[in-house]
């Protein structure tokens, strides 16, 4: 039975950076115009001298930030996702390619824009980032992920690319006991019949899916695919092998995303049959995340229908 409170993730992020900020002097938090709405400006209320908000300039955001970078700070910027990828080429050449030590965190991500639309809707940027040299990419489940995956991914030396909501957090790790490390997946639940893998809230919806299976008779696991670069080869070759099949879950278009980096794996390991949840098309205003994975079926009975289509 799935229990637990739900969460903001972009709460949990801005209390625990600004924690993490009292230890570490170096880390500096740059924004464009998105302090208040991402919670970066708890950092400002305990750290002023270290908070830098540039305007709606985000290609100068990240140009200053891989300066500070060359100079041994910790630079952390912050943004919406949709309005990150406007510096993609400034990502790619002032950050990846010359492999610069700078954290670019984004919130509103997916669907969790909710009431401003398809513009505002990032379904694209795993796609963009992963493809990256030397950039590392986290999407944490919940807000209890991103308490513990924040300290280890500023540990981390080099380019990161991490990935979170606005307000709506199922509890997914909540009551789970586990050190996030870089680069491994977690069992949120075990199976033997069938392997549901992605990131993010959806696995909220996999582990509901997998609940209504169970009365089926289907013994389906769940796995947090937390790190989409690099990504876990082995947990996912380990499920492939065992169940025969996976499904894959994602608030991100299914080109390009955690299904085509899973499948990747897939096909040079151990090939499966496959199906893929995710975005097809572009969003559009609702009053509430979780009204848009409604409304473009990105649900357990999704979920369902594709891990049957795979069975029988």
């Amino acid at each position: 039975m799935l229990r637990g409170s739900f969460s903001s993730a972009r709460e949990a992020f801005g209390k625990t950076l600004t924690k993490l900020g009292e230890d570490d002097k170096n880390i500096i938090v740059i924004t464009a115009d998105v302090g208040d709405s991402s919670r970066a400006s708890y950092f400002k209320e305990k750290h002023p001298d270290r908070y830098f908000n540039v305007g709606i300039s985000e290609q100068d955001m990240v140009n200053f930030a891989a300066g500070l970078a060359t100079v041994g700070k910790k630079p952390v910027v912050v943004d919406f996702a949709m309005f990150a990828m406007r510096a993609w080429e400034q990502i790619r050449n002032t950050i990846a390619r010359m492999n610069v030590n700078v954290k670019i965190m984004v919130t509103h991500s997916g669907y969790s824009d909710s009431g401003d639309g398809s513009s505002h809707q990032a379904l694209e940027d795993i796609a963009l980032m992963r493809v990256l040299p030397n950039m590392t990419v986290v999407v944490p489940a919940d807000a209890a992920e991103v308490e513990r995956s924040l300290p280890e991914v500023l540990k981390l030396q080099g380019p990161l690319y991490y990935r979170i909501g606005r307000d709506y957090s199922p509890p997914i790790t909540s009551s789970m006991d586990y050190n996030f490390q870089i680069g491994k997946a977690t069992v949120l639940r075990e199976g033997d019949d069938i392997a549901i893998m992605g990131a993010g809230v959806l696995l909220w919806d996999a582990l509901k899916a997998a609940e209504e299976l169970e009365k089926m008779g289907i013994s389906a696991a769940v796995i947090n695919v937390s790190t989409i670069k690099p990504i876990d080869e082995q947990a996912i070759e380990y499920y492939a092998r065992k169940t025969g099949r996976i499904v894959t879950v994602e608030e991100h278009s299914i080109y390009g995303g955690i299904g085509s980096a899973i499948s990747e794996v897939v096909v040079k390991k151990y090939p499966v049959p496959m199906r893929f949840l995710g975005a097809t098309g572009y969003g559009r205003s609702a009053r509430s995340q979780r009204d848009l994975l409604d409304y473009f079926g990105l649900t357990p009975k999704s979920i369902e229908s594709l891990v049957l289509e795979l069975i029988r």
